[in-house]
Order: C-alpha cells, then sequence, then structure tokens
C-alpha cells in the first residue's frame, strides 16, 4: 500500500509540491539516488520524498526500493534524449508500457486534486514513480517542446537534473559541476611547464 501523506499545514506546500516542475524535479531527484551504487536503502529513499513534500516516513521495503531502482533506469532513458523527438518517442513507450487511465485524485482529500496515471491510490512504489515520472516530463516536453532534462555533461558525474527556464540550455547538474570542468579545461589549456 502507497503512503498518503498527511494533509500538510501551511497552503503554499500543499498546492505547490503538485506542481509539474516540482514532480519533475522529484523525478529526477529519486531517478539520481536510486540509480547510483551502492543501491540506497529505505531511509535514503524516503528521505528523498520527504525532500519533495512527503510528510511523515512514507513505510518503503527493501522490495519498494528494488522496483523503484528498475523505474529510475527506464526513467534515465528520458534523460538521456538528445532530441525532443527521442525524448518524446521514449516517454510514449513508458507511458504505453506502464501507465493506467488518467485520472485525478486528491488521496482521500489528503491533497489537492492532481493527476495520476498509477492504476489507483494504492498502486506500488516502483509503479507510481514510473508513472508519475513520465507524466511530469510528458507535460514539459508539450510545454517547452525540448527534451525535459539531461544527464550532466561533467565526465565525473551521472546525475540527471531538468533543464528549465530562458537563455541557453544548462549542460552541468550544478555549479559545482561547471566550475569544475571549468577549471579543468582552463588547466588543460595552459602550456605545461615541463615542457622545454
Amino acid at each position: 500500500m502507497r503512503y498518503v501523506p498527511a494533509m500538510p499545514s501551511r497552503a503554499p506546500d500543499w498546492s505547490t509540491r503538485h506542481s509539474v516542475l516540482v514532480n519533475a524535479r522529484r523525478s529526477a531527484a529519486l531517478v539520481n539516488a536510486l540509480t547510483g551504487d551502492p543501491v540506497p536503502d529505505a531511509d535514503a529513499v524516503a528521505a528523498v520524498l520527504r525532500e519533495y513534500g512527503e510528510t511523515g516516513h512514507p513505510p518503503l521495503t527493501a522490495q519498494d526500493v528494488r522496483r523503484m531502482r528498475a523505474a529510475a533506469m527506464l526513467l534515465r532513458e528520458v534523460f538521456a534524449a538528445d532530441h525532443v523527438d527521442a525524448a518524446a518517442a521514449t516517454l510514449n513507450r513508458l507511458l504505453q508500457e506502464c501507465a493506467g487511465p488518467l485520472r485525478l485524485t486528491s488521496q482521500g482529500g489528503g491533497t489537492p486534486w492532481h493527476p495520476h496515471l498509477d492504476r489507483d491510490d494504492d498502486a506500488p512504489w516502483g509503479e507510481w514513480l514510473l508513472a508519475s515520472s513520465c507524466l511530469a516530463l510528458a507535460v514539459l516536453v508539450w510545454d517547452r517542446q525540448r527534451p525535459p532534462g539531461r544527464i550532466c555533461s561533467s565526465p565525473a558525474c551521472e546525475n540527471v537534473f531538468i533543464t528549465q527556464g530562458r537563455g541557453p540550455e544548462r549542460r552541468y547538474c550544478s555549479r559545482r559541476c561547471a566550475t569544475r570542468e571549468r577549471v579543468a579545461a582552463h588547466r588543460r589549456s595552459r602550456p605545461d611547464p615541463q615542457t622545454p
């Protein structure tokens, strides 16, 4: 049985945690947490869920984490897409394989009404992750007509992230990775003092 969050006490948190962008960012954070080595424990995954608005401690099991990890591996394909057509094709395939009919839920009145594609409010965590992530990422493709995210361009990093905003598209998941790569490029461009 999936965790149904208690109604938060502050209205802004209650509604904004169900926005498309927050759900897409949650998807990226879960993909990063679940696809790294070693496989995270249930507490680490629950911490990511709480960071994105799930209240209390979701009752995750080791089997839930394994299923969520399998879903996260599939979602990495969307972030790896280098063109909007590839992202859309991957999302269409995943939606066909994993999604139930579109429905609105308030999870028993504990949340604002929001769309779900998993089969019901008690769907397994892996099914929920794949369906809810595909829904959020598909809306971003629809809205922006470009891939919803990408994998960090730093060779030392495998994190995925959501691209957003105006201006040039981000290449790195964080300022830390961008700075590390700029410093490395600068060092490579300087002449080697050992060379005659």
